[in-house]
């Protein structure tokens, strides 16, 4: 099995379903994770089942960022 440990990772729409799978496991094999999706607070509940490390973006990808 290959570890992630050193590694970030990005995940989009990891508020649910895939996204939040594809989190939870790229976190359970070392990745620090940066999670992003628009609902802050499903975002936030997935931070916390992940633990120390998961970084959380709120924001909606089909709008311009400032």
């Amino acid at each position: 099995m290959t570890t992630l440990a050193d590694k970030t990772a990005i995940i989009t729409g990891a508020s649910r379903g895939i996204g939040r799978a594809i989190a939870l496991r790229l976190a359970a094999d070392g990745a620090r994770t940066v999670l992003c999706a628009r609902d802050a607070a499903a975002l936030a509940a997935v931070a916390d089942e992940i633990g120390e490390g998961a970084v959380v973006v709120p924001l909606d990808l089909r709008e311009a960022q400032p």
